[in-house]
């Protein structure tokens, strides 16, 4: 008995057709052109980023004349005097570079225990709600969360309620620097804690095993094996958080309530506020050199940790 013949699907029919129309557009000896290819968003992207950042140099180097409001013609350097000489761009400098390190110190310091039991645990329903905990954040936003503590920690807020339940006087939790800091740690901490799981999870069980066994405690445990072998996470962590930290807007625009700004504030008071393209343009790529003097420099004295690119060795 003869064997029925299959049809050929439609599916396939639809494929090889497609395969076809894209062989004649784009013949095999273009193959070596597909990296290329795959790279050209990335690379219009850089591109457009180098433009801007050109623009923002021009601006720069031209003053606002305030009788017309329009940018002067002749190129000069007193935007970079102004930023670099007047006490208010100094204070606000300190103010974020002081405030970017400290929050990236305790959002370090609070993210890998978290991490830690995230990724040790053997009980699944713990580390599922550890895993959504850390994750509903982000679909809240930051500018909600921000108001969300203006909520909390105002005079009305439930934290000064409940103090006044216990005879306290109502206290100003808000529009200071340490709500600013306090917001940016609660803020930075998932990212953390993302960059930190993965390099400890790359962390073998059974060397902490082998060095109890041989009889050092938790402490030293945690010292000798398991910090060490944690560097690369944590230096991409603090990477990740004192650079958005150092560039962020919302929080100490919402929790510092206009008198703890930092650089990005700024930048905007100048742009939208003052109308001054000039200065802040000038804030704006001190910002930027600032930010890629202290990357460099941490790249240097401990090495690029999870955000290196090369390969891993054998």
């Amino acid at each position: 008995m003869r064997a029925a013949k299959t049809a050929y699907p439609l599916t396939w029919r639809i494929m090889d057709a497609l395969e076809a129309f894209a062989a004649a557009i784009w013949p095999a000896r273009f193959e070596r052109a597909v990296p290329w290819l795959m790279l050209a968003p990335a690379l219009l992207l850089v591109g457009l980023l180098v433009l801007g950042l050109i623009q923002i140099a021009d601006t720069s180097l031209r003053t606002l004349d305030t009788s017309t409001f329009l940018m002067s013609e002749d190129y000069t350097l007193a935007n970079y005097r102004r930023a670099l000489t007047e006490s208010l761009f100094a204070t606000v400098a300190t103010r974020s570079l002081l405030g970017s390190l400290i929050v990236t110190v305790v959002t370090l310091i609070l993210a890998f225990p978290y991490a830690y039991v995230m990724v040790r645990t053997p009980s699944a329903l713990l580390r599922k709600l550890l895993l959504i905990a850390l994750f509903l954040p982000f679909f809240i936003g930051q500018v909600v969360r921000a108001y969300g503590w203006l909520i909390i920690l105002g005079n009305q807020g439930m934290v000064n309620e409940a103090l006044g339940l216990i005879g306290v006087e109502p206290l100003r939790l808000l529009y200071n620097y340490p709500a600013v800091l306090f917001g940016l740690v609660q803020y930075m901490l998932p990212f953390a804690v993302l960059m930190l799981a993965p390099a400890l999870t790359a962390i073998p069980e059974e060397l902490e095993l082998a060095a109890g066994s041989l009889g050092a405690g938790w402490v030293r445990t945690f010292r000798h094996i398991v910090l060490p072998l944690a560097r690369p996470g944590l230096i991409g962590a603090g990477i990740v958080v004192l650079t958005l930290s150092l560039t962020d807007f919302a929080m100490p625009a919402i929790l510092g309530g206009g008198s703890q700004d930092f650089i990005a504030n700024a930048i905007y008071d100048q742009f939208f506020r003052t109308s001054d393209q000039g200065l802040g343009s000038t804030l704006a790529l001190l910002l930027v050199a600032v930010g890629s003097l202290l990357v460099g420099l941490v790249f240097t004295l401990f090495g690029a940790g999870t955000l290196a690119m090369g390969r891993a060795r054998r």
